[in-house]
């Protein structure tokens, strides 16, 4: 018999993965000096914000929040920090 995931329960799971991986990159990232620590999170705010909106395809709200968070990114980078 094949083991079949169901794709409902499947879903909270690779989320909650993501999400302590994103919290441990993060905190790695916190750690290192100015301006890597400053453009590191940028770049990864702006990534999070290109999946979003690549991932939003059809859900406008979904990519609207991507452009946000690309937003957000690129001004951690260079005006914020």
């Amino acid at each position: 018999m094949k083991l079949k995931l169901n794709p409902d329960l499947l879903r909270p799971l690779l989320g909650t993965i993501g999400l302590m991986i994103g919290f441990g990159v993060y905190a790695v990232a916190g750690d290192l000096p100015q301006p890597w620590q400053r453009l590191s999170i940028g770049f990864m705010f702006v990534l999070l914000g290109i999946s979003a909106v690549i991932y939003g395809r059809g859900e406008r709200w979904i990519q609207v929040l991507g452009g946000v968070l690309l937003l957000y990114g690129v001004l951690r980078m260079f005006v914020i920090g």
